[in-house]
Order: structure tokens, then sequence, then C-alpha cells
């Protein structure tokens, strides 16, 4: 009777003693084939939120306001030399990478500090949205293939319950379905976790957006503002 033929002795055990693992591992067996291609998404999900995590909130990030006060403390005083070795000095990021640019192109006037600035954007904004789109994509998947597998655990119990025995029917069909729903819960686990990793990231991933934007006006006004007394390193060509 296929997956019918195991439910009696299941409904039969008990469940005491058992550890949250022995209860995720039997649950796994019973949700059957479809729990596969939801594993697949789940490794997915964890190695794309662990890389994002660690990128957005770690290799990517710096204190914005600590960096733009040493900056503005050079650009103040008119040492554009210095400005450029504070930047240059500072984690490799998509705002210091955007600023240098920026800053390099000073002598060139304000409108080539713009172009730099918005050409390093350009550069810079892939890596910072770069796979934080691909949890979303896996968050449908694996809801999608849980209720694939519940649907076809759900045509195996309808399709078996017809040649059991009579007496037996309401126990095999409650316990079938009861089984088959693991599919869609592991489904549902995997999809929410998916989603809320993507929420979190793509509220990062805008909020750097948002002061890189930020920065770049903020520096070019600044710029222009102290143009006049900026002292232009002769060796500005060398600094890119």
């Amino acid at each position: 009777m296929g997956l019918l033929g195991s439910l009696l002795p299941v409904l039969a055990a008990s469940d005491a003693g058992e550890g949250v693992f022995g209860t995720l591992a039997r649950r796994w067996e019973e949700g059957g084939f479809g729990m596969y291609p939801i594993a697949a998404c789940g490794v997915f999900v964890i190695a794309i939120a662990v890389d994002r995590y660690m990128v957005l909130f770690g290799k990517a990030s710096i204190d914005k306001e600590a960096f733009l006060r040493g900056l503005k403390k050079h650009i103040y005083a008119g040492d554009l030399d210095k400005a450029i070795s504070f930047v240059a000095g500072q984690k490799r990021t998509p705002l210091t990478a955007v600023v240098k640019a920026g800053l390099i192109n000073v002598p060139k006037g304000p409108e080539e500090v713009q172009a730099a600035m918005d050409e390093a954007m350009l550069r810079e904004a892939p890596r910072i949205e770069k796979r934080t789109a691909y949890l979303a994509m896996f968050s449908n998947a694996a809801m999608l293939f849980g209720l694939l597998g519940t649907i076809y655990g759900l045509i195996e119990v309808f399709g078996g319950v017809g040649a059991a025995n009579p007496a037996d029917k309401a126990a095999l069909l409650s316990a079938g379905i009861a089984h088959v729903m693991n599919c869609t819960g592991f489904g549902l686990i995997v999809a929410i976790t998916a989603l809320l990793s993507y929420s979190i990231l793509q509220g990062r991933t805008q909020h750097m957006l948002d002061d890189i934007n930020e920065t770049s006006v903020g520096l070019l006004n600044l710029v222009v503002a102290n143009k006049d007394k900026m002292k232009i390193p002769a060796n500005i060509e060398n600094l890119d």
C-alpha cells in the first residue's frame, strides 16, 4: 500500500523520549520526496544570507559619521592631498571608493567630480546588491515545493484509502494527511527564513545606497565651497 502501509505502525508508536533531532528526522522521512528540493533551497538560502550579512554588515560597512568628520577636517583646511590619503587609509568600502574617486578629480572641476562619483557608484552598487534578490526567489520556490510535495502525498493517501480496510480508513486518512503536511511545514520554514533575511538585507542595502548618495552630494557641495583654498597636490594623477 506504499505510504499507507507504514502509517498504522507509526500511529501505534510512542513519541516518548524522542528528542528534537529525532522528531525532525522522523518528520523529514514522513515528508517524502518533496523534502529534498526544499532542503536544497534551504542550503542556498543559508549560503546567500551568510555571505550577504558578512558583506553588508562587515566588509562593506563603515562608520559614516566618523569617516566624514575626519574627511571634512582636511577639506576645511584646504589640504586635498591629506584628504585623499585619509580616504585611502580607510577600510575599502563602496562609500570610500566613491568618495576617493570624487576627490581625485577635484582639480578638474565640479562636473568631473560628479561624473567620477557617478561612475564609481555604478561600479560599487552591484557589489552591494548582488545575490540578495535570490533570497526572494528561493522563498517562493521552497513554498511551492512544499505544496507540490503535499499534493503528491495527498494523491497517494486518497488512492490508498480506497483499497484499505473500512475500519482503518479514518485513521489512515487522518494520519496520511498529517504526514504529508510535513512537506508544507518545512517549505514554509525555509520560505519564512528566506523572506525575513531578504527584508533585512534589502533594507540594509538601501540604507547603504542612500548613505553613498547623500555623501556624494555633500562632498560635491563641500568641495565647491572650499575650492578656492584647496591646495592641489602635484602628483594628483598618480593617486587614482
